[in-house]
């Protein structure tokens, strides 16, 4: 059996292969774009899963107290952008907002508190959650209260949150 000579064939298996290292850069780069698309969409539903859940608690404590204007029934957090450290990465939208829906579900109990005993209340939250160290996607971040804030039924605090280091 004889075999044809391969030099008639060289210029088809080079165009060939040229089509198909495109084919694969093209599946490569479509694949990227889908992957940034979906992460932007993943990212938006995290957040909109953690508002929903904190206009769920906010409208119980609203019914629950709707006659009563001098207790706390909402509870805000908000973060400060900490200063970035000797390398340190800032923290990813993902991470913060499971941060705050935990610290969210350890200040339940201000719920429903009178706002004028937040003096007590206030100390008892520092002393609590001031230093406290959070385990997110198995990495530790302490959490350090700025600011805290009634007005009109309202508490919100400003907290600081950044990567903790053992000592």
């Amino acid at each position: 059996m004889r075999i044809p000579p391969f030099h008639r064939y060289r210029r088809f298996s080079q165009i060939s292969a040229v089509f198909v290292l495109g084919m694969v850069a093209g599946a490569v780069a479509y694949n990227a774009i889908f992957h940034m698309g979906y992460n932007v969409l993943w990212l938006n539903n995290q957040d909109l899963r953690v508002q929903i859940e904190q206009y769920r608690k906010d409208i119980q404590t609203l019914k629950k107290y709707n006659n009563t204007s001098t207790v706390i029934r909402e509870i805000k957090l908000r973060t400060e952008d900490s200063k970035v450290k000797d390398g340190a990465a800032a923290l990813d939208p993902v991470t913060t907002k499971e941060i705050i829906s935990k610290m969210v579900s350890d200040l339940e109990p201000m719920r429903g508190r009178s706002m004028f005993e937040i003096d007590t209340d206030g100390k008892l939250a520092r002393l609590l959650l001031d230093g406290k160290i959070y385990i997110v996607r198995e990495k530790e971040y302490a959490v350090k209260i700025r600011t805290m804030l009634v007005m009109e039924g309202v508490l919100q605090i400003w907290v600081e949150i950044n990567p903790y280091k053992r000592s």
